[in-house]
């Protein structure tokens, strides 16, 4: 019995790491570039969605509240070239103020302020994670 569960343990841990290694590949070349301009700017990929006045960045570990300004109109107008409904996430990488938000407002606990757009991509049409309601 130990000897299956050992054999469980590795295989997921193998394959966990083969998934982490190949994502890791592609932020490493945008995370270098803001290291690289020493500007106090962070770069975050994740979905993004605009919709009824609220701006919202989903990162696969942490939610973000985004700062409504020109910035993230542009982003928006790019992500609706991808979107098949106004609801529609679209995956992103953008640099970004992070800040905390403050006491009295509502939404997550951190906000981030988009300073620029390095990427825009159009969603993956088999990924299951949505759920729709219907009458």
């Amino acid at each position: 019995m130990k000897k299956i569960n050992l054999i469980i343990i590795l295989a997921l841990t193998i394959f966990a790491c083969k998934n982490e290694t190949k994502q890791n590949v592609d932020l490493e070349e945008n995370r270098a570039k803001s290291y690289d301009q020493n500007d106090g700017f962070i770069t975050i990929k994740g979905d993004f969605v605009y919709f009824a006045d609220a701006a919202v960045l989903q990162t696969p570990k942490e939610i973000y509240g985004v700062v409504i300004d020109e910035n993230m109109h542009v982003l928006n107008k790019q992500a609706k070239a991808f979107k098949s409904e106004p609801t529609d996430m679209v995956p992103v990488t953008v640099r970004v103020r992070k800040f905390k938000k403050e006491k009295n407002e509502e939404g997550w606990p951190y906000r981030v302020e988009i300073k620029e757009i390095l990427k825009v991509e159009a969603p993956d049409p088999n990924k299951e994670d949505v759920i729709k309601l219907a009458n």
